[in-house]
């Protein structure tokens, strides 16, 4: 009832249905950035103080800041078609170190999203009702996160089709404020440029040049919460429709035109209304205040904070859709736990969808709700991968410079790019770092120092499955046997008996997962204990669909060609020992639940029918961390065939790999 039923993966256009277009992507993964138009540009605008004729400067910097990094981002999309974001970006052109660092730092980032837009959310909508409600705010922070986490269960769409109307009413009353205050001062315009002209001269002479330049960088560095969100369409290309390069560039021209107009718009309006800093209230409350007896009085004032409330809720969708994502990525390289890389029956990565939630669930109510403690955290891992992506891609483009045309351009962008996010990642560590800004440092350190011991797990057990390859897979007798066309019955294997007569209808069912050591270790076990007893032998591997493979039909029919393709050797290898032997094969996300269906029907087909399957042990045992890193998908599919009344032998195979931690 809450999540929906199952996907079906044969449905026709499926994945058309379940991509964004631009203009849903837009509200899906630009709402981050849009929503920062609530705090970014007033932090900005504040730290002018006393010179704030010099907003017409900043605005425009702002502006332009936006652009720049926008376009530098729409290079990464058409560099990084299939998704773009710091981690790829990083990993590829930098090294996978850096790589893994820019998504530990992604991941903090994004959960730190979803805090901070669901408590500054209820901060919000909590200022529009009586103080006796204010006890209710932490509860509805948390009650309006786990109704986020459900919609994404639910899947892209889904989640993403109900947050429309929030996005476009926040849009048009946001536009409707900024015009009118621009358009009733028409005629203070020219009067507002020579008086920016002339603040400048005045404050240059009273703090010298560099005085005001250096004032001017605080406050478009303070500012810089104002950028946060604009990665989010390059991370997201795998969710968009084809063609996605151009999607993603349509959605990022989208997010950049809306974000600058409303940051740059913002700044200028609380300059012409006269906006001041007032206690207890934020400088687009106090804009909408001033214009509001021209545009529907106080019921315009309400609406218009209505809509910001609900769209700093909408922000945390960015997380969820890009969060996952990138542990999903970090998974199938190895630097996570694997499981973070498997689909749902809805086809969304349900397991980092729960991770993000629990721990801005976590986060928030440990803050109890506090915004200014969380966007403390905030804003250091936005720019330092910025500065990583920017930084990949300079290198890029000197890498290619003598077989690319135009990449001074290119590099220039990325260059301008690089040179504006490191100046602003550096000023927010060292304004932030002591007012809690080490809590974001330590945390992604932390994280850092649990994807280099995963990674140290999988890369020992890779090792000691490798060495299983080459003893049993590589054998030159094993070759022979599964060479197309090989004789059959030319040569026995010294590890396998001779075969006898078989009793009639027993049929071995063995469980593979491609044409590996384990499989064959397994086989020949099976054939050691069980010598003499079937008639026929059945191969059955589930081609597992996640997220590295959830990228379009033609990736479905390959993982199809490969699955069948492993099948097809352990069918001729049995043949070649004189053993009829068959295969199936099916596509899913679910192993445990394809295995289950597929064992029912083929326990119909054949009645006297017994199942094996191959089970690592390593060499302490199971431990917490063997429990994290690994699925057992053995003991599962034991478990639901055990109440199918199906008998399911499991084989171990022991490795020698070594045991982080």
């Amino acid at each position: 009832m809450l999540l929906g039923k199952a996907r079906n993966l044969a449905e026709p256009g499926l994945f058309q249905r379940l991509s964004l277009a631009a203009f849903l992507a837009w509200v899906g993964l630009g709402s981050d950035g849009v929503s920062s138009s609530c705090y970014g540009p007033q932090e900005a605008f504040r730290a002018l103080g006393e010179h704030r004729y010099l907003a017409l400067i900043l605005a425009v910097m702002t502006a332009a800041t936006v652009a720049i990094i926008s376009a530098s981002y729409i290079q990464i999309i058409e560099l990084f078609p299939s998704g773009g974001g710091a981690y790829l970006v990083a990993s590829k052109l930098l090294s996978p170190g850096v790589g893994m660092v820019a998504g530990c730092a992604l991941i903090v980032d994004y959960v730190l999203t979803i805090a901070v837009s669901m408590a500054s959310g209820a901060d919000a909508l909590f200022s529009l009702l009586p103080p006796a409600w204010q006890a209710y705010k932490l509860p509805a922070a948390l009650a309006m996160l786990l109704v986020l986490t459900t919609l994404n269960l639910r899947g892209v769409r889904e989640s993403v089709v109900p947050l429309v109307p929030i996005f476009l009413v926040f849009l048009a009353l946001h536009a409707l404020a900024i015009g009118y205050a621009v358009f009733s001062h028409a005629g203070g315009l020219g009067p507002l440029v020579r008086g920016t002209v002339r603040e400048a001269h005045a404050a240059a002479g009273q703090l010298g040049a560099a005085g005001v330049l250096l004032l001017l960088l605080r406050a478009y560095a303070l500012g810089g919460g104002t950028y946060t969100g604009i990665e989010a369409v390059s991370n997201g290309l795998p969710i968009l429709q084809e063609p996605r390069v151009r999607v993603g560039t349509r959605t990022m021209v989208y997010m950049a035109t809306s974000l600058a107009l409303l940051a740059g718009g913002l700044i200028v309006a609380y300059l012409l209304v006269e906006a001041a800093p007032q206690p207890g209230r934020t400088l687009n409350a106090v804009l909408f205040e001033r214009v509001a007896p021209a545009l529907g009085g106080r019921a315009f004032v309400t609406a218009a904070l209505l809509s910001e409330a609900l769209i700093l809720v909408v922000a945390a969708q960015t997380g969820f859709l890009d969060g996952p994502r990138v542990l999903a990525n970090m998974a199938l390289d190895s630097w996570m736990p694997r499981s973070f890389s498997l689909l749902s029956s809805r086809l969304v990565t349900q397991n980092g969808i729960l991770l993000l939630g629990a721990a801005s669930l976590l986060l928030v109510w440990l803050a109890r709700g506090s915004v200014g403690f969380l966007v403390v955290l905030y804003s250091i891992n936005v720019f330092l991968v910025f500065s990583l992506s920017q930084l990949g891609m300079v290198r890029h483009w000197w890498g290619v410079r003598r077989r690319e045309r135009g990449w001074g351009r290119r590099c220039a962008i990325n260059g301008l790019g690089l040179v504006l996010t490191s100046f602003v990642l550096a000023t927010v560590i060292v304004v932030k770092f002591h007012e809690g800004g080490y809590f974001t440092l330590l945390v992604t350190a932390s994280l850092v120092g649990v994807a280099l011991l995963v990674r140290r797990h999988y890369r020992g057990v890779q090792a000691a499955l490798q060495r299983l390859n080459r003893d049993l897979v590589e054998h030159p007798q094993i070759q022979q046997l599964i060479r197309p066309g090989a004789p059959a019955a030319a040569e026995r294997l010294t590890v396998a008996p001779p075969p006898a007569p078989a009793r009639e209808g027993n049929t071995a069912v063995l469980l593979v997962n491609g044409f590996n050591g384990l499989g064959v270790h397994t086989l020949t076990a099976m054939l050691r204990f069980f010598r003499d007893f079937f008639q026929r032998f059945v191969f059955v591997q589930v081609g597992v669909l996640d997220a590295g493979r959830f990228k379009g039909p033609a990736e479905i029919d390959n993982l199809r060609r490969s699955v069948q393709a492993d099948l097809e050797r352990y069918v001729r290898l049995m043949e070649g020992l004189g053993l009829p032997a068959e295969s199936r094969c099916v596509i899913g996300t679910d192993v445990a639940a394809e295995v289950e269906n597929l064992a029912v029907e083929l326990t119909r087909q054949y009645p006297r029918s017994m199942y094996f399957a191959g089970q690592v042990v390593f060499p302490r045992g199971e431990t917490v961390l063997t429990r994290l890193l690994h699925n057992n998908v053995s003991f599962m599919v034991q478990r639901r065939l055990y109440l199918r009344g199906i008998p399911l032998v499991i084989l171990p195979v022991r490795v020698e790999a070594p045991e982080a931690g």
